[in-house]
């Protein structure tokens, strides 16, 4: 049986497990590939397993035989490409698109992102989720930041998308640049430009809570200006949801995946100052770390059983955290705004119990456990004081029952207590006032500061 990558057998049934029994994965050899960042799986005894069906229709061993063959030929395929200089991935920023904004035609939107690997390339995603039509976008370009909207001279690069400078997005496309021939540091603060010509009114896809400025103009395309002409700013993002860099040492993914004390609210923007940021610092300053990336997947409202401030965690886990490339590890915290929805004068669909809640954790921990990767479960932070519907004696009951089953469930692959780095140990149902951002619910700078330094970073050991 030719090696086999799990992400094309993948593309058959919905859930890969009707084709490889548990038993004949636990056997196989993880190996590298490139295809959609995936695994190839080497199994002497696959071809001892038959699916029941593949796409509803049962099939016979040799068809089976000759479909998979064709699939795994071009995983291997590709296996050598990427020997041959194909870049090895890894994200180093991320901001999950959450919303439709406003319509931006005929202008230059210029934004800053800190990094956080270092690394000898880059490429870019852009987003039209929220879009409700075809968007075009471009020229497109990137270079060091300086200060406000300022660019360093020399440093800028085009980016091309199949070696053109302009990219037409279907309505709920996303679309990865180029490589772009670029080297850049680890924490380097990077100025993306966008040229968005006239689109025909198609709203823009944004991260709303971006706590960093963005600098439009309609003066036309301005990519490529070191000094940028615009004054008008903007605090969401726009259209730009992740880059990659290719680390010059063996590197790797780690996905922060969570709500809006993920996403940093209650810090100062342009600061840094989110829990994922100090983290990425942290794992920067330690040689050991130098090719491990932090993605932000945090999406402020956001609940694990209901779409409100962007889809579901269910529902946009695959592509804001398993999809990432080269993810090796997911830090979920996620439930506080179940829980926040909860209360008695909330809508009967949106009240959830602790039950619902954990069964929501254990799906997304199967989902992460079935691609290979470690998940570590963070306990919720203090409320007491928030507004309603936050904080009630029911809803502070059900927090410290969730924190309970992540402390002692034994579900996830490590445990992080977010809960014990910020609470007032005098009332333990509360965030010590030094961290309260002051609405008693979301950190302050110094909060996530707490909360970055509460994880051992040995979590994210390469040999893990």
């Amino acid at each position: 049986m030719p090696r086999m990558c799990r992400d094309v057998i993948g593309k058959y049934p919905a859930d890969p497990e009707a084709i490889w029994s548990v038993r004949g994965r636990s056997a196989c050899r993880r190996l590298s590939c490139p295809r959609q960042r995936g695994l190839l799986w080497s199994c002497a005894s696959a071809q001892r397993r038959v699916p029941t069906a593949i796409g509803g229709d049962t099939m016979h061993r040799p068809l089976l035989r000759i479909v998979l063959g064709l699939s795994c030929s071009l995983c291997l395929a590709s296996a050598f490409a990427a020997t041959a200089g194909e870049p090895h991935w890894v994200g180093t920023w991320s901001a999950s698109p959450d919303a439709a904004g406003p319509v931006v035609s005929g202008q230059t939107i210029r934004q800053v992102v800190r990094i956080s690997a270092g690394g000898t390339a880059l490429r870019l995603r852009l987003s039209n989720l929220d879009g409700n039509g075809p968007l075009t976008i471009g020229p497109v370009h990137v270079a060091s930041h300086t200060e406000g909207g300022a660019t360093a001279p020399g440093t800028d690069h085009a980016v091309l998308f199949d070696g053109k400078p302009t990219t037409t997005l279907a309505k709920g496309e996303a679309r990865w640049s180029d490589p772009v021939e670029m080297p850049v540091k680890p924490l380097q603060a990077l100025a993306v430009s966008l040229y968005v010509p006239a689109n025909g009114g198609v709203p823009s896809t944004i991260h709303s809570a971006g706590l960093a400025t963005a600098y439009l103009t309609e003066q036309g395309d301005a990519t490529a200006s070191a000094q940028f002409p615009g004054t008008e700013t903007n605090g969401s993002r726009f259209f730009l949801t992740d880059v990659d860099v290719a680390p010059a040492a063996e590197g790797a993914t780690i996905v922060a995946f969570g709500d809006s004390i993920t996403d940093g609210v209650g810090s100062n923007a342009d600061a840094q100052q989110r829990w994922p940021d100090v983290l990425a610092a942290q794992l920067q300053a330690d040689e050991r770390f130098h090719g491990i990336g932090v993605a932000n997947a945090g999406i402020g409202g956001n609940r694990i059983l209901h779409d409100d401030f962007g889809p579901s965690a269910l529902s946009r886990f695959d592509r804001d955290a398993l999809d990432q490339a080269n993810v090796r590890w997911i830090v979920l915290l996620e439930g506080i705004n179940d829980i926040g929805s909860s209360g008695p004068q909330s809508k009967p669909d949106d009240r959830v119990s602790l039950e619902q809640i954990t069964g929501g954790m254990k799906t997304l921990i199967q989902r992460a456990h079935a691609r290979g990767i470690r998940i570590y479960g963070a306990t919720l932070t203090p409320f007491r004081g928030a507004s309603w519907p936050y904080h009630s004696a029911a809803n502070e009951a059900k927090r410290k029952a969730v924190n309970e089953w992540i402390r002692h469930g034994g579900a996830f692959d490590a445990v992080i207590d977010f809960d014990k780095a910020v609470r007032d140990p005098s009332q333990t149902d509360r965030m010590l006032p030094a961290y309260d951002s002051g609405d008693h619910l979301h950190p302050n700078g110094a909060g996530y500061k707490a909360m970055a330094e509460a994880i051992d970073v040995g979590l994210f050991s390469m040999k893990h």
